[in-house]
């Protein structure tokens, strides 16, 4: 992903200020156009006036969730890719962003390296889980998985999806899938949608967990 255009949202001035550094710091010397909201109203006004490739967006906020942003994103600004930054590790919010959209869920008490490294994953087509929502995640994975799940008549994936979901599980972006495969990143991004459309889910995070939610991907 161009990291060049990135919205943070977030009502604490602190937090702000660190993950402002920590971008222009991962970045470096490449010029960055980055923009701040305190609010949910402010992101979407910015969000709707201007182009940004990143959103980094807090959990909790004055007049709502990042949860209520990346919903809204999903609907109206599909182009911007988001990753919760947050304090806020219940298990039930942390679905419901992947859900919504969320490409990622970081948590702000890690150190600066560990948030920066997670950070540059993006830039590889990754998506960033704070190693123990991960830990959350999967431990979830076997007990919603049906005992005799029938995939193919619920999900009908083709064998083409199938192995492109699989490469997305592994951590590939969409560009070293195109190489993997001999396509184009375009013909990717169309098999992508459609994966997301009949799994309805908005990000590659989600898509994952619903595959093995379904018995789709081990």
């Amino acid at each position: 992903m161009e990291l060049s255009s990135i919205l943070i949202v977030d009502d604490d001035a602190a937090s702000l200020a660190r993950l402002a550094r920590l971008v222009a710091e991962l970045l470096e010397p490449q010029p960055v156009r980055l923009r701040t909201a305190a609010n949910l109203a402010d992101a979407r006004d910015l969000l709707q006036r201007e182009s940004f490739a990143l959103a980094l967006v807090d959990m909790q906020l004055p007049d709502g969730t990042g949860t209520d942003l990346i919903a809204w994103m999903q609907r109206q600004v599909t182009q911007v890719q988001a990753v919760i930054v947050s304090a806020f590790a219940e298990e039930e919010a942390i679905f419901a962003a992947l859900r919504a959209g969320a490409v990622g869920y970081l948590l702000k008490d890690r150190d600066d390296i560990e948030l920066r490294v997670a950070l540059r994953s993006l830039q590889r087509g990754g998506a960033p889980i704070d190693p123990m929502i991960a830990r959350r995640i999967l431990a979830f994975v076997p007990a919603a998985t049906p005992a005799a799940p029938a995939p193919a008549a619920s999900v009908p994936l083709s064998e083409r999806e199938l192995g492109i979901l699989g490469l997305v599980a592994q951590g590939y972006g969409n560009r070293e899938i195109a190489e993997l495969l001999s396509l184009s990143r375009l013909t990717i991004e169309a098999h992508t949608r459609n994966i997301y459309r009949k799994l309805a889910v908005g990000s590659r995070t989600a898509a994952v967990f619903e595959a093995r939610v379904l018995g789709l991907l081990p």
